[in-house]
């Protein structure tokens, strides 16, 4: 089998822009979140978000584009150009693809577009408000400005979407589909009708303390706090990699997909398929448990969630529970970006032997027993590192990456 390897990243996300202080800032501690400045949510049950600050899309791309996509796609191309550039890559058209992996693609413009649309007295509709809202577009966007003539797929698997669009392009890479893919992720959902159902379905923290209110497997968490952004690698074999001399961060060994086939919106708390994605993935990279040194946890804060992991994690891991932590405490969850954020966060840990801490984790729960990194980083030799990815309609994603040995 083709060995796939990581040559490029981008990250756009509520503790900073750009990977080395998105990383920097999980290290220290920093917190993304706040009350919500992207319209007025004061009369929501729920005011707070991790939203990306200081985000200046003109940076990035011409007016033109700025005005005719959403925010999310702006992320996304952010995020993309980050990568390629940091890759030095030179795209050869139809030897190279992307994949795009977004929860609820446009629906801050679908939100806002009805609301402007029941209050005009003239009921006029833009002809961009179909391009704005559709997840492909976002990957079309950049394949245009970059000349991605290979193959081009949308993933929608809720919040493990990131981790799948990983997934698939390694998928193309070792069908010899693709030489090079460009994985992305992103995930712009502020809105007040997001935030209405999400609310009424107790799967939001009601913690008016923003900085205290994302607590991955805290005994006071009361639920998940909304993030956004957006997160890209370039993958590609390792002879292609070769052949143009690029530095390589790191390599991808092994990914995995599952379904609970159980609830739309709640765990199945044996974690019976969490569990056999774990271990698919660590099939796929022919490793054993024990040689996996931290786990980016999916660690959202959600009571059940956080229980059903934990089971999971034990049971794979058994007798060599590794480090694990869960970076959502800094920036809320960020969906579909969060899969690929969060496997460049394992990379960065890799690289630089330290784990990022889990914020707010300060109260032990008896059904979350395991060593999180509470509160402050930790320096630890890492070789290998998972990332798990879960989400409504009961998708799991786990993604393995490895230092690279050559």
């Amino acid at each position: 089998m083709k060995k796939i390897v990581i040559t490029g990243m981008g990250a756009v996300t509520p503790v900073g822009i750009g990977v080395n202080k998105y990383f920097k800032s999980l290290i220290d501690g920093e917190c993304g979140i706040c009350e919500i400045s992207a319209f007025d949510a004061s009369d929501l049950a729920v005011k707070i978000a991790g939203e990306v600050k200081d985000f200046n899309a003109s940076l990035y791309m011409p007016p033109a584009m700025i005005r005719q996509t959403d925010a999310f796609m702006q992320y996304a191309y952010a995020a993309a150009k980050e990568a390629i550039e940091s890759s030095s890559l030179k795209i050869e058209p139809f030897k190279t693809g992307i994949v795009m992996g977004t929860a609820l693609n446009g629906i801050t413009t679908i939100a806002h577009t009805q609301q402007t649309l029941s209050e005009a007295v003239h009921k006029k509709v833009g002809p961009r408000f179909i391009p704005k809202i559709l997840g492909n577009v976002s990957a079309a966007n950049i394949a245009i400005d970059y000349n991605i003539k290979g193959p081009s797929i949308t993933i929608n698997t809720a919040c493990a979407s990131g981790g799948d669009a990983v997934y698939v392009a390694s998928m193309l890479i070792k069908s010899g589909k693709a030489d090079t893919v460009i994985a992305v992720g992103a995930e712009s959902v502020l809105c007040p009708i997001v935030i209405y159902s999400l609310s009424n379905a107790q799967a939001l923290s009601k913690n008016p303390n923003a900085r205290q209110a994302s607590r991955p497997f805290d005994a006071l968490r009361d639920g998940f706090v909304i993030g956004e952004g957006g997160g890209a690698l370039v993958l590609e074999s390792e002879e292609s990699a070769k052949r143009r001399g690029a530095k390589i961060y790191a390599e991808l060994k092994g990914c995995a997909n599952t379904n609970d086939a159980y609830h739309v919106t709640a765990p199945d708390s044996s974690g019976e398929s969490a569990i056999r994605c774990m271990e698919l993935a660590l099939e796929d990279a022919n490793m054993s448990p024990y040689e996996i040194d931290y786990i980016n946890a999916h660690g959202t804060g959600t009571i059940l969630g956080d229980i059903a992991e934990t089971t999971a994690i034990k049971h794979v891991f058994n007798g060599s529970i590794p480090c694990i932590s869960s970076t959502k405490g800094a920036t809320g969850h960020m969906m579909g970006a969060g899969g690929i954020t969060e496997v460049i966060a394992c990379i960065k840990a890799i690289e630089h032997g330290i784990i990022p801490p889990t914020l707010n984790l300060e109260k032990n729960d008896a059904n979350c027993d395991l060593d999180y990194t509470p509160l402050v980083a930790k320096k630890v030799k890492i070789n290998t590192a998972m990332s798990n990815a879960f989400g409504f309609g009961g998708q799991n994603s786990s993604i393995i990456v490895k230092r690279y040995g050559g």
